[in-house]
């Protein structure tokens, strides 16, 4: 078998090749882009061949950056598109392919990878472990009511509140750069999220508010009347369905909340993606109204050079572990000491004994502090061998805020 990767002659071969893995046609091209996979840089996918040069499975992956916690930003490759068509399964063609691709990152000097699995039973085995979460929450209209205090006024049109801020209702083709702009200063700052390039927005490649499907943008505006939060929302049989809320702080998110939840002519307001333990059901009057749904995992985590990537992030309680990472997949064995002090973090191989024993895809997991070290201590995942060290873990692994992504890819 071959693995290799492609040229733009292959575009066509590759993606006619990912559809039939997952039993679907192409979709017609739509005019002035919208496709997601005109996103694809083609030398970063992979066909895999037969011997005599059929198409049997395919991987992706796009050039993200990822927002670390305290606010590190660094580059990840996102991967996706993976697939094997149906008379090839279970015949090693998925693992030669992850294993290709995860050296491809290491020569790129990536000590990450990300992607959204389609399975949860797949990508495990690979080193990846879940490290962010996302859920739905629907509030029905007639129970929608606020408790907060309206620090800020909104409109359906451009008003200022009593603090200046307003809220205008755009439709998507008028705001395109304020949607990139305003998304790019979001998710420098959020922890686990992912880097829309501007090819994304230009090619309208992926989900809303990025493709082309028709929908009307909430914009906020600040006092000075910069742009600094939207929604992107639909309205259909009754039901305002926010693919997602953009906001630069908590008193933004509430402001557009707000806007959503005072919709006329609606029966529920869906928030699509939203953090767990997201405040915005503790601000409702009535806290059963939020009604939570669709928990699911979100953004799987793989690292490829451990001392690298516990070092690149920040770090929020000082302290030291002794970490005996065993990674199958590559049939990789290492220990290492991590130091904390001052936020920041060395880690160095040790011959000391262990304080946790875990897989690579459970520091993935808890790499990013959506996830705590206790609860797969707990769940049988990671082996503690000493009764003070799950505290220190969950203190040290913990996030300065909750990560989340919303980017689809």
């Amino acid at each position: 078998m071959e693995i290799r990767s492609t040229t733009d002659k292959d575009l066509d071969v590759f993606v006619d090749t990912v559809h039939t893995a997952f039993g679907r046609f192409p979709e017609t091209p739509i005019e002035g882009g919208g496709l997601w996979w005109s996103a694809l840089e083609t030398d970063r996918c992979l066909l895999a061949l037969t011997a005599d040069g059929r198409p049997v499975g395919t991987a992706a992956a796009h050039p993200f950056e990822l927002t670390l916690p305290g606010e590190t930003v660094i580059p990840a490759s996102g991967v996706t598109a993976v697939g094997v068509l149906p008379s090839h399964r279970r015949q090693g063609v998925l693992s030669t392919m992850m294993r290709h691709q995860l050296t491809e990152f290491r020569t790129r000097g990536e000590f990450l990878s990300v992607l959204l699995a389609s399975e949860a039973s797949i990508y495990g085995r690979f080193g990846y472990g879940p490290a962010t979460y996302t859920q739905r929450l629907t509030v029905p209209r007639q129970r929608a009511a606020l408790a907060v205090p309206r620090a800020r006024t909104v409109t359906g049109a451009p008003a200022a509140g009593p603090d200046n801020t307003s809220v205008e209702v755009l439709r998507r083709a008028e705001c395109g750069e304020i949607l990139e702009e305003v998304y790019d200063r979001y998710r420098r700052a959020q922890p686990g999220a992912l880097s829309r390039p501007h090819r994304w927005w230009a090619l309208r490649a992926g989900q809303p508010p990025i493709s082309p499907a028709p929908r009307h943008v909430a914009v906020h505006r600040d006092a000075d009347g910069i742009p600094d939060g939207y929604a992107s929302y639909s309205v259909e049989s009754g039901t305002l369905t926010v693919d997602e809320t953009i906001a630069t702080d908590a008193a933004v998110f509430t402001a557009l909340a707000r806007f959503a939840l005072g919709h006329d002519l609606v029966s529920q307001v869906v928030f699509k993606h939203v953090p767990p333990e997201h405040p915005l059901r503790w601000q409702l009057a009535d806290f059963r109204a939020g009604e939570v749904s669709g928990e699911m995992d979100w953004l799987w985590v793989r690292l490829l050079d451990i001392p690298g990537a516990l070092t690149a992030r920040g770090w929020f309680t000082d302290g030291e572990l002794v970490l005996d990472v065993d990674d199958p997949f590559l049939g990789e064995h290492g220990r290492y000491l991590l130091t904390v002090q001052d936020g920041k973090a060395v880690c160095m191989p040790t011959d000391r004994e262990p304080d946790l024993s875990l897989d690579v895809r459970d520091l993935g997991s808890i790499y990013l502090g959506g996830t705590a070290p206790s609860t797969l201590v707990r769940a049988g995942h990671i082996r503690a061998h000493h009764l003070n060290t799950v505290t220190l873990a969950d203190a040290l692994f913990r996030a300065d805020r909750p990560p989340h992504c919303l980017h689809w890819f």
